[in-house]
């Protein structure tokens, strides 16, 4: 028995000391690649003592922002200026392609700027600002250089839209707010709204009497044309939870009750698997007399994407694992590529991930990152939304098709 323990011992000891060897001379952190572009060797996974991130941090920090000893020489710090974060060497600089960049287009206010939606048929970009009093629509005409931001009000309004998804012509979109001072009424609904002649409809505002809490992301299935939205925050009346809605009958299906904060929301190009982010570990309040508050973020709270395959017909999950947990922030705007590669906004920036989870590289804004959407005549720039600007990243990573 000891003479197994010494070995074992002996063993373990040896492999570790191998895996020194193998990392000396290596930096954790080179550049590599275009201007911007920097490269984490082996995922950093064997940092040197002390290191310490603090697990009061949220959204806006980002990996350099990891406190460790002088012994790592001073590559460490390139995170913190660099535009792209490589963890994949091969798979990481393809995507990036020869000439990656990231730019702020416009300066905004510091609220939240959700629901990003692209009109292809306008080369038109829409989203919303999430700040109390505010009602119109933001909009960026992508045919004038530079873009021009404006403002526009549909008909009938759309209360703070949080989410948003063009199909058929039509953007689907999640109000997550209401009124009821304008002489009209409005709630948490499901609502499209027609890009030619400005006009809105709702679909969906309860279940079977009861209201939703706060609509949030939403996403349309590329082949049955159900809308599968996510109604995460306080719940007053309904349990948070993930839905699906079939516009042609008019009937409401929860698909599943399990996460904590169920947020962002994408299929894979075929259909076949659903993703949805779990952003539990910010926790918060809608209340009016909570607005304004900051949230608190746990480090050990949810912030996983979780892949669901769904059933033949598409109607429902038929299993369910964790894909990715985020290394900063929570994961919100869920949306696959056109590979199938899996992008999430995670506060510092936007998480490229394969199909099995795996970090590939990371797009850092100087900027809090909340929503995503890809543009242009082949779904190629991605335009960023957040808090304080919005910005718009050049790479090699094409988004689906939507028209």
């Amino acid at each position: 028995m000891v003479r197994t323990t010494n070995i074992k011992s002996i063993f373990f000891t040896t492999q570790a000391l191998l895996g020194r060897l193998a990392l000396e001379g290596k930096p954790l952190v080179e550049k590599c690649g275009p201007t911007g572009v920097v490269c984490v060797n082996d995922y950093a996974s064997a940092l040197p003592y002390h290191f310490e991130r603090s697990s009061a941090e949220g959204a806006g920090q980002s990996l350099g922002a990891v406190a460790i000893n002088s012994d790592s020489g001073h590559s460490w710090d390139l995170i913190k200026d660099a535009s792209f974060v490589v963890f994949d060497r091969e798979r990481g600089l393809k995507i990036l392609g020869p000439s990656p960049s990231v730019e702020i287009m416009f300066n905004v206010s510091d609220d939240v700027h959700e629901a990003p939606v692209y009109i292809p048929s306008q080369n038109r970009l829409v989203f919303a600002e999430l700040a109390v009093g505010h009602l119109p629509l933001l909009s960026v005409d992508l045919n004038r250089h530079p873009p021009v931001l404006e403002h526009f009000l549909p008909d009938p309004p759309i209360y703070v839209p949080n989410g948003a998804y063009f199909k058929d012509g039509l953007v689907w979109f999640g109000a997550s707010g209401g009124n009821h001072t304008s002489g009209k009424e409005f709630k948490p609904s499901l609502q499209t709204w027609d890009p030619e002649t400005n006009e809105s409809q709702v679909w969906l505002n309860n279940y079977f009497g009861y209201y939703f809490n706060t609509i949030d992301d939403l996403v349309v299935h590329p082949i049955t044309g159900d809308v599968w939205f996510t109604d995460p925050n306080t719940a007053p009346q309904l349990k948070t939870a993930t839905w699906r809605f079939n516009p042609k009958t008019r009937a409401t299906h929860i698909v599943d009750d399990s996460l904590h904060q169920p947020d962002g929301i994408g299929f894979s190009p075929d259909g076949k698997i659903l993703y949805i982010g779990d952003s539990g570990a910010y926790s918060g309040s809608d209340a009016p007399a909570d607005r304004g508050k900051k949230d608190t973020w746990n480090s050990a709270g949810e912030r996983t994407i979780y892949e669901y395959k769904l059933s033949e017909d598409y109607t429902y999950p038929v299993s369910k694992r964790p894909l990715y947990t985020a290394g900063n922030g929570a994961t919100d705007g869920v949306r696959c590529a056109r590979n199938g590669y899996i992008v999430t906004a995670t506060g510092a920036g936007l998480d490229v991930i394969d199909q099995t989870g795996q970090l590939i590289l990371r797009v850092q804004t100087s900027f809090n990152a909340q929503n995503f959407i890809w543009t242009g005549s082949n779904f190629e720039t991605i335009w960023v939304t957040g808090n304080g600007a919005i910005g718009k990243v050049e790479m090699n990573l094409p988004g689906q098709v939507l028209l």
